[in-house]
């Protein structure tokens, strides 16, 4: 058990379109949203954007750049951890005919994914650390080849942005090993241990500690599971000596029937920790315990 952790709030995903009204879509939404969670005690905050027209996720240098400047501008000062995890998904024909591919693929560069990270300079980015079967869309599949983490783990590390290693099952944490063991990841490494998710690794224990018994000894790591067991998660997590991650990415519910915002969920964490004995770190407790690099 560890006796402080920081959490990070995941405000807004990159998938589907939103159904409910609890989610932030423009880039107000997604700021004030993320003011309001590192305000409820959120040391971080993982951003997507979403294309105002479809409202799924999007790669649009002008709608990052005006939910970061939102919340640089604030009173508050959280942990900026942006996703690079647009631009990865394919989807096939069908068994009878795989290709060519169907409407739904979208590949994009190098340059495409971390055109945000080159120009705003997070302190934190997410780098998917492997391919994953889609559950939404039978046919989907997110595809991160070795290549491409290798290239956006170097570039990363030339521009002093910390990649947070999310990993969907047991072959990620391998995957993403390597890459420490290249070199390609400065300091101590960070891990997101993502349980829950569809074709990932399931939410139990027995899986969750596999993971946790693949990581390096010096890595720091968090863990989330979505869905009703993600509060649960908050108060398992320091128990294996995870950090915490909740929110509206994960999760859109504060119990049965009720939906939350993402300043409730952390303000939910932040009393199981409490309860438990463990201490929140606040935003530049996080910098100091990853050595992260502040740009802005």
């Amino acid at each position: 058990m560890i006796s402080e952790v920081f959490i990070t709030c995941a405000v807004t995903g990159g998938g589907d379109a939103p159904r409910q009204k609890n989610v932030p879509v423009t880039p107000e939404q997604i700021a004030d949203s993320a003011i309001e969670a590192a305000r409820a005690g959120a040391a971080a905050v993982h951003l997507h954007v979403r294309d105002l027209t479809t409202q799924e996720g999007s790669l649009d240098p002008a709608l990052w750049r005006s939910v970061v400047q939102r919340i640089r501008q604030s009173d508050v000062n959280p942990v900026l951890n942006l996703t690079t995890g647009e631009g990865c998904g394919i989807v096939v024909g069908g068994p009878e005919a795989p290709l060519p591919l169907a409407t739904g693929t979208w590949m994009a560069s190098l340059r495409e994914r971390l055109v945000h990270i080159e120009e705003l300079r997070p302190e934190i980015c997410t780098l998917d650390c492997g391919s994953k079967s889609s559950k939404g869309n039978v046919e989907g599949v997110m595809v991160n080849t070795v290549g491409m983490l290798r290239a956006m783990a170097a570039r990363c590390k030339e521009i002093g942005v910390k990649p947070e290693l999310e990993v969907f099952d047991t072959g990620h944490v391998v995957l993403a090993n390597d890459l420490v063991k290249e070199g390609l990841v400065d300091g101590v490494p960070l891990y997101q241990l993502c349980m829950g998710t569809g074709n990932g690794a399931p939410p139990d224990v027995s899986t969750l500690m596999a993971m946790v018994n693949l990581l390096p000894p010096d890595a720091v790591y968090s863990a989330f599971s979505v869905g009703p067991m993600q509060l649960p998660y908050a108060a398992l997590s320091p128990l294996v000596g995870a950090n915490i991650r909740v929110g509206l990415e994960d999760n859109l519910y504060l119990s049965r029937g009720r939906l939350a915002t993402n300043s409730e969920l952390v303000r939910r964490a932040v009393e199981i920790l409490e309860r438990m004995g463990v201490r929140v770190m606040s935003p530049d407790q996080m910098r100091d315990k990853l050595k992260l690099k502040v740009h802005a």
